[in-house]
């Protein structure tokens, strides 16, 4: 499974970064993409590339960690690390995810890690909630949330949306229906089936298996499905 969190550490002291450093290489489910000794290196850091969790330092010179979760326009989760307990109301008025006391035992690190993840694995899910497309069946336009698709069928002329509640019929190319949604959620494994790859319950070379239902798979789409529900 990929790693989720990709996670920078912001502290001034080397010696304080380096147990977080083998902390964050040690988790599953983080990756560390750096780190900082300022928050002016951390926010060009910021710039280059996604990042999901910070573990900040409150006292640091010129920025201090407050100071620089104002500065944020998007701000990552963020999880206080100090030797200070002094900051900890402070800390949670600025919905800091969660607030370390160093030196940061394993225990207590593993159990502010597993709020991080919690959080973005709602977050994710509220993204995809939202994701929707309009259809037109029937001489309506027809609300579709993406992620309630289980398979699209190939009739004709026309295409066959069975999503979680309901099956709607579309005047539409499987061809051009493909493009509408997210790619590395769909694949076309059968010239007459687009699938969604998160329903996926079983699969072998030559048939997959959603909600029950089993579909084919073509033989030319097999490495590809594989390497979609394996990577």
């Amino acid at each position: 499974m990929d790693k989720l969190l990709n996670t920078i550490i912001v502290d001034d002291s080397r010696l304080q970064r380096a147990p977080l450093v083998k902390l964050i290489k040690d988790h599953e489910d983080l990756v560390l993409k750096g780190a900082y000794k300022n928050a002016v290196e951390a926010r060009n850091a910021l710039k280059a590339e996604e990042i999901h969790l910070i573990f900040l330092d409150v006292e640091m010179p010129v920025i201090n960690g407050f100071d620089f979760i104002n500065s944020l326009e998007n701000c990552p989760q963020i999880i206080l690390t100090t030797v200070s307990p002094d900051y900890a109301l402070k800390a949670f008025d600025h919905d800091v995810t969660d607030y370390l006391l160093k030196p940061v035992s394993t225990a207590r690190f593993k159990t502010a890690v597993k709020k991080a993840v919690s959080n973005h694995l709602d977050r994710r899910l509220d993204v995809a909630e939202e994701t929707h497309i309009f259809v037109n069946s029937n001489f309506k336009k027809i609300k579709v949330v993406v992620k309630d698709i289980k398979w699209v069928e190939g009739l004709g002329d026309y295409i066959k949306i069975d999503t979680l509640t309901d099956s709607i019929l579309v005047l539409s190319t499987m061809k051009s229906f493909i493009e509408k949604l997210p790619e590395e959620k769909f694949l076309r494994v059968h010239k007459s089936y687009i699938i969604n790859l998160d329903r996926v319950q079983r699969f072998n070379s030559s048939q997959v298996e959603i909600h029950g239902q089993t579909l084919p798979v073509s033989r030319h789409k097999k490495e590809a499905l594989e390497e979609a529900l394996t990577s």
